[in-house]
């Protein structure tokens, strides 16, 4: 009788992982509320052991073998550091700082304000049990970093939805591409600061300062070789700069984000940039989301769990659309563009689902606590496509003007 080899399990789990989600999403038409990533999402954490593990354990344990999950989580590492990577490419700080009022006051209150609601729900969640801080987390960190979840934006995925709803190229569209990224830059300098690590801080020194050495050099270079060349510079600066981060004991995905961000966008055209990104989202990024799925666990109990991601999710989109709305007064924004801004800035997806992933890997926060915060991103990403569509239709004039 043939022996099944790790070979064969780790192709099945990838059919698997490729197929159930794109027939769902395909035969389910499920796309209006739950786009493909959403879906693929969802499946991951149907795959993972609280639901097809706690179902059919024997299935699960062949299939999801330590040796498979290995080989999986490699794939993935890769995959999302290729996608944060993207991420901070395009960032787009010259146009940022060109009109840094308006920016600044908007990206300021889009990520205080829920981070102040999201760090309440957070003390809130500690005073109930021990369940949800991580062996290594202080209660600092721990707050601090349920805050910030609650304040990202996942800025590929609203790439990805205002394309979907054509308003990436228009004004309104560029304007939310600002703020949101201002907010990013923010957020992974919260996420260095909550993974300091006093034990290596002479490390972490010693990485920014080489690092920034390397800056200099990296993009001397890219401007003097021609542009496919710089697509593969820049993977191999990339590897680099997440291998340092990670031996700094920043997280390679920290590394990751400062590898793209200090590359300028203009260096690569707009059409391949795109295929790119979209290319790791189709080819790759679907292994990244089964092996997030895999790390989902409902031991405190899932009722417990699900009310923890129903309170996270309120302070996420309140908090949000409450920033947004302050933002929009002081700036006399016209009615109605406040509650589209907020709403589509409230869209947690990947990135969320990444800087979670990060506090789990070092042990700040606990599965259930991962686990809460992967269904409140879910949610709000879900939320985000039914609630604007209708409000653009209704305010197209909006849409048109003031860039």
């Amino acid at each position: 009788m043939h022996a099944v080899t790790t070979t064969e399990v780790f192709l099945l789990a990838m059919l698997i992982i490729f197929t159930l989600p794109y027939l769902v999403w395909r035969l389910g038409r499920t796309e209006y509320y739950a786009p493909l990533v959403v879906v693929q999402i969802v499946a991951g954490i149907l795959l993972g052991p609280g639901v097809l593990g706690a179902a059919f354990p024997d299935y699960y344990s062949f299939v999801f073998r330590p040796e498979v999950v290995t080989a999986l989580n490699g794939v993935a590492w890769w995959a999302v550091m290729m996608f944060v990577w993207v991420a901070g490419i395009e960032l787009d700080l010259e146009e940022a700082w060109k009109r840094r009022r308006e920016t600044g006051v908007t990206a300021g209150f889009a990520l205080f304000t829920p981070l102040l609601f999201g760090s309440l729900a957070a003390i809130l969640l500690l005073q109930t049990g021990d369940g949800w801080a991580g062996d290594k987390g202080a209660r600092w960190q721990v707050i601090l970093g349920i805050g910030m979840a609650c304040a990202v934006t996942a800025l590929p995925i609203l790439v990805l939805f205002m394309e979907k709803m054509e308003i990436l190229r228009q004004p309104i569209g560029q304007r939310i591409l600002r703020y949101a990224s201002l907010d990013d830059i923010a957020i992974w300098g919260v996420l260095a600061l909550i993974l300091l690590d006093w034990e290596r801080i002479g490390r972490q020194g010693a990485f920014l300062v080489l690092f920034g050495a390397l800056t200099f050099a990296i993009r001397k270079l890219m401007v003097r070789i021609p542009e496919r060349d710089r697509w593969y510079a820049g993977l191999i600066w990339l590897a680099a700069s997440g291998l340092a981060a990670d031996w700094a004991g920043l997280h390679y995905m920290v590394g990751a984000f400062l590898a793209g961000a200090v590359l300028d966008s203009k260096w690569f055209t707009l059409k391949d940039m795109d295929n790119f990104r979209n290319t790791i989202l189709l080819a790759v990024m679907p292994v990244f989301f089964l092996s997030t799925g895999l790390r989902t666990q409902w031991d405190v109990g899932g009722v417990a769990v699900f009310g923890a991601a129903a309170l996270l999710l309120v302070a996420a989109v309140v908090g949000k659309l409450a920033g947004i709305h302050i933002a929009g007064r002081i700036l006399k924004w016209e009615k109605g563009e406040a509650s589209i801004i907020g709403w589509l800035l409230q869209t947690k997806a990947l990135i969320m689902i990444i800087f979670a992933n990060i506090l789990l890997d070092k042990a700040i926060i606990t599965n259930e606590t991962f686990t809460a915060l992967l269904l409140m991103a879910v949610a709000s990403t879900m939320l985000t496509i039914p609630v604007v569509t209708p409000k653009l239709k209704a305010l197209a004039e909006v849409i048109a003007k003031r860039g």
